[in-house]
């Protein structure tokens, strides 16, 4: 018997919903736009085409438009929230995609995508195939025949009849009558008030249908059951209507138009490349062939070998270097191998610590050191890398002073584009190349299975380790002429030198009190305790306290407090929600401060003390260049940027951090500085001369908005300018400010509107920075780094508004970033001059923290002021704020 071919009909909108809620960690692309939804619907539609293997297929959404149920009730679905605000800018990249996919996609006005499910499911059954309905959509039950089935691929469940008759207690073309009967809340269907599913069920099992039911009315024998349905019988006529899916539609396709085909590969890297979803992209099928070049990769295993390298370098005069090491984290590396290319294609690796049975006599580490030592300290031979920074610090542990840095290709990237979301070597070569390289985790596996390099086999090691080099090299006389005037200066004279500064810092770590952690954690330990024990105090029990699900019942179902935010599983109890709810009752503010305790003492109390290093006993923080499109640094492994400074467990958290003995520690911290830069760029009057005058800015704010004297000014009034000062350089909104402190929409367009009064050559600034980004694509910060804004123009407004909030802040918190960093760099070079023992530590974005021997605490003030203060010449005057102490904290 012939197989019947199968048509499968994925409702889209439910799976955009799904997608969104199943992916809960933040996804975003380089521009910052969402992309979590778009990621999971994706993957979740090439599950269904991998696995099932439909012969038709089609993905169908809901229309913005009303439909027919709106006319016959125009209170249905009225109580659906809006679309979360990270879903919103999603919504014009799903149908692009499903068509990239070259899969059918359908919509209608007037209707919704369950009445074309229907009626293409009544077609394909008669057309002779087997339909799979891809929803978890109690609705779509009613459609269940012997050739239509249903499909949750999310619970990996399949429904037909019998499936249903289990969930209803009825056969599918019961399942209206069930549901006029029992309602729907989230669809706002009525129903009968004090129905639900299983006495609907009954009800219907025993009559057959709601007409038959009122026909026989008095056989209900509860007396009540029987009033209930007397009192709601024109709901439980009108749900039954407005559950009904339409299932003879007039479509403008046949079944025949829905015949699966390959995707659209040029489409699809066109989606993919603007989302951003590399790992989908590296199995495109279709994608062009990666370039295919001859190499010479030679390994270098005797000292005759190695002279002749040296040789070959000093001739050449400028070469790429890479060293493959033992650990990722550069302080704790240990040099396994190194690998040179100074021509095309051409390059050598020297292993010196491969340690694996077989592995082949290697030249001792020492020698290979102490004959490349000299041609690596003299800078008159140039060298380049890709992350030289890493191999910088390396080499400075094995005693070799890397000299003759000019050129790094990540960075170069990066100041080209900061916007791209990476900057990896893989990355560039099949950017600017074509060519794919070797992965990491190709040579040293991945997981339980990963080796140490090592422990890699030396003829697979060359390989890799000379790639790196002979792509670096190749790389550099791609980007090398793409940098030009402003951006080349930019690259020469602030990010290559700001490397030299960054490994001594990250080189230099700083002490923590171990004992101190170790304390407040159990401290904490006993706060949680107590936290839990009054949490079910309150909720009068024992519950999960981490699971939103068993919080959701306590807080909507138990204390009957007012919903919020609904998902597809259930209602949020996310921190917006708890923070909304907490002014009405004491849970949610516990719940908040136990998420909080817990999340503090996982990510830094406990965490801390594992980071230290055992050779030094300080923690080496690593300093990334090309991360934030700012141009901001950001810190890892461990990031000390995002220790909590405000809460008294932050502040306990920062005492940990110390000064070694016989020294103290210095924090130097630009006051309000985004503010002064925006003062200087938008050229504004009134706030040049509240810094001029040295007035507290946000008072100054607070009195001119709220009408009242400076010197009357109350903390609450101050706290309003200050979220409006600061928002003003993010752009923003009446809607952010009115959520941030608490007022309404018209209250805090008007402190808005007042703002700009006041300061109203900032919106002058604002708005001609949206239109020269309208223009030339970009914004610019006054170091002129550029921040590409290719959504600056798009049709999609909620896309265009992300990117005019980022034309707004980029050249403020970039110019702050720039003039940080040239301070840095600036103080590094002092401080080497005067022969000091003083260290620069740490930078956590306005601020910097210096650890100073007693005897030098007056000098470096001296320098730190002057150099912070003078970096760049501004409209208004850079203040810092310094101050000492034992610990990091004692000194903010």
């Amino acid at each position: 018997m012939k197989k019947r071919e199968t048509l499968y009909l994925i409702d889209g909108s439910s799976y955009i919903f799904r997608a969104f809620y199943g992916i809960r960690q933040f996804l975003s692309n380089s521009k910052g736009m969402p992309t979590n939804a778009l990621y999971g619907f994706v993957t979740m539609l090439q599950k269904v085409v991998r696995e099932e293997q439909p012969d038709y297929l089609a993905v169908i959404f809901d229309s913005k438009e009303k439909t027919f149920r709106h006319e016959m009730n125009p209170d249905y679905k009225a109580n659906r929230d809006a679309a979360p605000d990270d879903l919103i800018p999603q919504f014009p990249y799903f149908t692009p995609l499903v068509e990239a996919f070259n899969i059918v996609s359908l919509k209608q006005d007037g209707f919704e995508a369950d009445d074309i499910i229907g009626t293409l499911a009544k077609q394909g059954e008669e057309a002779g195939l087997d339909v799979v309905i891809v929803s978890g959509d109690k609705d779509m039950m009613q459609l269940v025949t012997p050739h239509v089935h249903m499909l949750d691929t999310m619970k990996g469940k399949r429904f037909e009849a019998k499936d249903v008759i289990e969930k209803f207690t009825v056969p599918p073309d019961k399942v209206i009558e069930v549901m006029g009967l029992m309602g729907d809340t989230s669809d706002n269907i009525p129903g009968v008030a004090g129905v639900g599913p299983k006495t609907a069920g009954d009800l219907i099992g025993k009559f057959g249908s709601i007409k038959n039911l009122y026909e026989k009315i008095d056989e209900v024998d509860k007396v009540k059951l029987r009033e209930k349905l007397e009192r709601d019988k024109d709901n439980a006529f009108l749900s039954r209507e407005l559950v009904t899916i339409d299932i003879n539609m007039k479509l403008s396709c046949e079944i025949k138009d829905l015949k699966t085909a390959e995707p659209d590969p040029v489409k699809l890297k066109k989606v993919f490349n603007e989302l951003e979803f590399d790992s989908l992209l590296s199995g495109l099928v279709g994608e062009e062939k990666p370039v295919e070049v001859e190499t010479n990769y030679e390994t270098i295993l005797e000292e005759a070998a190695l002279d002749t390298l040296i040789k070959e370098l000093k001739k050449a005069k400028s070469f790429a270097l890479d060293l493959e090491t033992t650990s990722k984290h550069p302080v704790h590396a240990e040099i396994v191998g190194i690998s040179f290319s100074y021509k095309d294609n051409d390059a050598c690796y020297i292993p010196v610590a491969h340690r694996y049975l077989g592995a082949p006599k290697q030249l001792d580490k020492k020698l290979v050191l102490d004959k490349l030592k000299p041609i690596l300290e003299d800078a008159k031979y140039t060298k380049c890398g890709q992350n030289i920074k890493y191999d910088l610090i390396v080499f400075r542990n094995e005693g070799i002073n890397l000299q003759g840095i000019d050129f790094d290709t990540m960075l170069a990237s990066y100041v080209l584009d900061p916007s791209k979301r990476a900057h990896s070597l893989d990355d560039l070569a099949k950017e600017f190349l074509g060519r794919k390289t070797i992965a990491y985790k190709d040579v040293a596996g991945t997981g339980q299975k990963e080796i140490g390099f090592d422990e890699v086999e030396i003829d697979i090691a060359t390989n890799y380790a000379a790639e790196d080099s002979d792509i670096t090299w190749l790389l550099r006389k791609k980007l090398e002429p793409l940098l030009k005037d402003e951006t080349l200066s930019l690259y020469n004279e602030l990010e290559i030198p700001l490397i030299d500064t960054l490994a001594d810092m990250e080189m230099a770590g700083i002490l923590l009190d171990k004992k101190h952690l170790s304390k407040l954690s159990h401290q904490v330990a006993i706060d949680l305790q107590a936290l839990e024990a009054k949490i079910y105090e309150i909720a009068d029990g024992k519950f999960n306290i981490n699971s939103p699900k068993q919080l959701a019942v306590i807080l909507f179902e138990q204390l009957k407090l007012p919903t919020q935010k609904k998902t597809k599983t259930g209602y949020s109890t996310d921190v917006k929600v708890l923070e909304e709810l907490a002014s009405q009752h004491e849970l949610p503010a516990k719940i908040l401060e136990y998420r909080q305790l817990t999340k503090i003492k996982s990510t830094y109390i406990d965490t801390l003390p594992e980071e230290v290093y055992r050779k030094t006993g300080r923690v080496h923080t690593s300093y990334n260049q090309t991360i934030a499109a700012t141009g901001r640094l950001s810190s890892s492994g461990p990031n000390l940027q995002n220790i909590p400074i405000r809460s008294d467990l932050g502040k306990e958290i920062r005492k940990a951090f110390i000064a070694e003995q016989g020294c103290k520690l210095l924090s130097a911290d630009y006051s309000q500085v985004e503010l002064r830069v925006l003062a200087h760029l938008s050229g504004d009057d009134a706030l040049i001369s509240a810094f001029k005058k040295g007035e507290d800015v946000h008072s100054r704010t607070a009195a001119e908005i709220f009408s009242v004297p400076i010197d009357e000014i109350d903390e609450n009034q101050r706290r309003s300018a200050k979220a409006i000062n600061f928002g003003i350089v993010y752009g923003l909104s009446p809607f952010g400010l009115s959520r941030g402190l608490k007022i309404t929409m018209g209250e805090a367009k008007e402190y808005i509107d007042q703002y700009f009064q006041l300061y109203s050559k900032v919106k002058i600034f604002m708005d001609d920075t949206i239109e020269g980004a309208r223009k030339l694509g970009y914004t610019s910060t006054l170091l002129k780094r550029r921040r590409y804004l290719p959504d600056i123009n798009n049709k999609n407004r909620q896309v265009r508004d992300a990117a005019e909030r980022i034309a707004i802040n980029s050249p403020v918190q970039g110019s702050a970033a720039d003039m940080i960093k040239v301070a840095m760099i600036n103080l590094h070079r002092e401080f080497k001059k005067r022969k000091l023992k003083s260290k620069m530590l740490m930078q956590v974005h306005d601020e910097l923290v210096f650890e100073c021997p007693e005897d030098e605490q007056k000098v470096v003030e001296d320098i730190v002021k002057k150099e912070m203060e003078g970096v760049f010449k501004l409209k208004v005057p850079l203040i810092v704020d310094m101050a000492w102490g034992a610990n990091w904290n004692e000194a903010h």
